[in-house]
């Protein structure tokens, strides 16, 4: 369901749909994951190279667990909601999570032969997910628990933005989008299409009832867009792992037509639309939600992600990050672009890193804008000293800067004022 800011007569597309009019729309496409005829799909799976099998297992397995676990997590999001219309819709949504589960298991049974329960197929199955995945669903777990502790209207949002802004439009949408896409134009499995192209149309009735519930939360409490500010935060750097293929087979895409650029791009413009559309542009969002220059494209901005996941300075973490010139380019572009800038109260500073193994940097912070420059700065106000690895740990794996100064991993030193607005200007690494 296509959703839009643009307003006619003053009133916005998003406030012209309405809880029952999605209720409706749940009806209206009711189906059967028993009536799927599967008959034909062991063909079509046996006619798939081995690695297109073993891509399909790795993809297929995170959309099985992913719709066990939404629903196992959405009853607390049922008793959250402060509108019975809400309330209603969750629960259709609820039934619509299950149903798929069951698609899905009943495709793993029946044409790859795994598992005989759902059980057994789930157990089957969790050896495929990897880091940015599980990371990104033990959250969804806890925010569960979250819910049931505190039903207030910011942490209805924010589980809301997790659930189904994460979760379902950056993540599983673009899946679903290059899944259907392939097998629509071979037409070799029809009852896998079949339920993929119904899962789908399911789920964008699920993310037009998240934009919309947003876009009421917004309205109502500023308080709500900065609990949704908080947990984007928090579960960026696992939610951008979530696509790397295991050891990095690149293949695992490009057996399927399409590049693993393509999937992130996707994912990008398709939920940045949908974040204006509930009247949160990522524009206006704190500078270190996502900080990616927006003026590039979208196929850019996916590269250098990548880039960064790969080189170990973002995504799941490895022993040794590289640290060449163009991967500290890379993040020290998002570190200038990440500074809340206002913390420093229109008094220029200039913060210089010196790594003990890769080059020095440092940023210069001045009139609401930041630079990051490769070199030493004449006249630091503070200079941090520490490693490559242990920085990544701090700025970007959420470290304690704390306990790595007792450690002595990071040694700052300059101005104590400066110092101390540090925890501002960086308040993840904070």
């Amino acid at each position: 369901m296509a959703t839009t800011t643009a307003k006619k007569d003053g009133v916005s597309q998003t406030d012209k749909i309405t809880y029952e009019d999605l209720y409706r729309r749940w009806e209206e496409a009711n189906w059967k994951a028993y009536d799927l005829d599967l008959s034909k799909d062991r063909e079509g799976w046996d006619a798939l190279s081995e690695t297109q099998r073993k891509a399909a297992l790795w993809t297929y397995s995170m959309f099985f667990y992913g719709e066990d676990s939404v629903t196992d997590n959405l009853s607390p999001y049922i008793d959250a909601a402060p509108k019975e219309e809400q309330k209603y819709f969750l629960a259709t949504q609820q039934v619509d999570e299950a149903r798929h589960a069951v698609f899905f298991h009943r495709f793993f049974r029946e044409v790859i032969e795994a598992g005989s329960t759902i059980g057994s197929t789930l157990a089957y199955t969790e050896p495929q997910l990897g880091w940015g995945y599980r990371n990104v669903f033990d959250r969804l777990d806890r925010m569960g628990a979250e819910l049931r502790r505190d039903r207030s209207l910011p942490k209805f949002a924010q589980a809301i933005a997790l659930y189904h802004m994460v979760v379902e439009a950056t993540l599983a949408q673009p899946g679903q989008h290059f899944i259907e896409d392939y097998f629509t134009k071979s037409g070799t499995m029809p009852g896998f299409t079949e339920g993929m192209h119904n899962v789908s149309r399911d789920e964008q009735r699920h993310i037009g009832f998240g934009v919309k519930v947003l876009s009421e939360c917004f309205r109502e409490s500023e308080e709500c867009k900065a609990a949704v500010a908080e947990i984007l935060r928090e579960v960026m750097r696992y939610s951008m792992a979530v696509f790397v293929p295991p050891g990095w087979e690149l293949s695992y895409t490009r057996c399927y037509g399409f590049e693993l650029e393509d999937i992130y791009a996707f994912g990008m413009r398709s939920v940045e639309m949908k974040w204006k559309a509930a009247g949160y542009p990522i524009d206006e969002m704190p500078p270190d939600v996502y900080p990616f220059d927006m003026s590039l494209s979208h196929e850019e901005r996916a590269r250098r992600a990548i880039a960064l996941m790969r080189a170990g300075v973002a995504g799941e973490p490895v022993p040794n990050p590289d640290s060449s010139p163009e991967v500290q380019g890379l993040l020290f572009d998002v570190i200038a672009r990440s500074a809340h800038t206002d913390a420093t109260n229109g008094t220029p500073a200039i913060i210089q890193w010196r790594f003990e193994d890769a080059a020095p940097w440092y940023l210069r912070i001045d009139n609401g804008s930041s630079e990051a420059v490769q070199g030493e700065a004449p006249d630091p106000d503070v200079t941090l000293e520490t490693s490559w690895r242990d920085w990544i740990d701090l700025s970007i794996r959420g470290g304690d800067p704390r306990l790595a100064m007792l450690r002595r991993k990071l040694r700052p030193h300059g101005s104590l004022r400066m110092l101390w607005r540090m925890r501002r200007i960086f308040p993840r690494a904070g």
